[in-house]
């Protein structure tokens, strides 16, 4: 009785342990396949990928005591991002001037367009988030989209990773020649910057002292967190803050 009552409970307690393994190890396996299947890579350490689907609001503990989630990689993969457009467009507009080259990048490599691509790479079903967030209405996407590039550069190199973004991102879902001809609006980007890297951006408008008989004009100021980047003159307000943010993303793309 007693040894019939101890093989009952091991198959009780065994049957559910490995059913849980299994759906473990089904998710792994599906996981890996996607990341196969959306960056064109085989990757040697699948723990770093899947920290880059870990949002701040569901992070985890590692190994070392330390909560982990996908905003060192984002950091990362942002700035792997901005060199790398940054390098295609140099290399596209040899004619074309600091200014263009800045506008073209602000163009492509914000958070709009990175939310939309990682809609359509299918990115959202494997973030891990709290489940009272939507993540089509935050920058929570285009984050695990950056974050994913970082996850690749430390995975495969930078060689890979300057592959992935050409061949997967910009000539799957940037229209270069498009992006070209629109017109560009240098104080939203500006401000877009400062939401997306947490800095309040502000215009001061003044109107320049001219002599009689001169049309007015105004000298507008960008600042970023109280500190002054960009000046610009314009003969309306708008001109002018237009012009100061350009200065300001000059400045910002330098640093």
């Amino acid at each position: 009785m007693h040894l019939w009552y101890l093989k009952h409970c091991k198959k009780a307690v065994i049957k559910p342990l490995l059913h849980i393994i299994k759906l473990f190890s089904l998710r792994r396996e599906k996981f890996y396949s996607f990341i196969r299947q959306a960056t064109g890579i085989r990757p040697v350490d699948i723990s770093i990928y899947k920290q880059a689907f870990i949002h701040k609001s569901s992070m985890i503990k590692g190994e070392d005591g330390r909560f982990v989630n996908n905003e060192r990689l984002e950091f990362l993969g942002d700035a792997m991002l901005g060199a790398i457009v940054a390098d295609v467009l140099y290399q596209r507009f040899p004619g074309k001037n600091e200014g263009f080259l800045t506008k073209m990048r602000s163009r492509i490599v914000n958070r709009t367009l990175l939310n939309t691509i990682a809609l359509k790479m299918d990115l959202g079903k494997w973030i891990s988030v709290q489940s009272k967030i939507d993540i089509t209405q935050t920058s929570i996407l285009g984050d695990a989209l950056e974050a994913l590039i970082g996850a690749i550069y430390l995975d495969q190199g930078y060689k890979v990773c300057e592959q992935f973004i050409v061949e997967q991102i910009i000539n799957q879902y940037v229209d270069i020649k498009q992006v070209a001809k629109k017109d560009s609006n240098y104080k939203s980007l500006l401000i877009e910057w400062g939401q997306k890297h947490k800095q309040s951006v502000y215009f001061i408008t003044e109107e320049k002292h001219v002599a009689d008989g001169e049309a007015a004009s105004f000298i507008a100021k960008a600042s970023v967190d109280e500190m002054e980047i960009g000046q610009g003159e314009g003969m309306s307000k708008k001109e002018a803050q237009q012009n100061a943010a350009r200065k300001a993303l000059e400045v910002l793309a330098d640093r």
